[in-house]
């Protein structure tokens, strides 16, 4: 009860960081709405695990290897923010775009 009242007082205060639908996962043969110039960024569609679009302007990757993440080629490609997490999730803040 306790869990259920904390989730739904942070979800009224950050809708954008509290999920209720699951991860879309990306299968390496399947397509990916991100540009070629940003998936090339990240390390390619084999180096998604998942990405799931968050927010009108953010969209949150989880990578199986981030140290092929090139946050200089990222902004080159048109993405103005970039958030990197633990455990290989990465935010990229897209503006309306996303």
């Amino acid at each position: 009860m306790f869990e259920k009242l904390q989730r739904a007082f942070w979800k009224a205060l950050t809708p954008d960081l509290v999920v209720d639908q699951p991860k879309a996962v990306v299968q390496p043969q399947g397509s990916s709405t991100l540009e070629p110039e940003v998936l090339a960024a990240l390390g390619g569609l084999n180096n998604l695990k998942s990405q799931q679009r968050i927010a009108l302007t953010r969209v949150r990757v989880e990578l199986h290897d981030e140290a092929q993440l090139d946050p200089v080629a990222l902004r080159a490609a048109g993405v103005p923010g970039v958030m990197t997490l633990a455990g290989g999730v990465v935010h990229l803040v897209m503006g309306l775009e996303a």
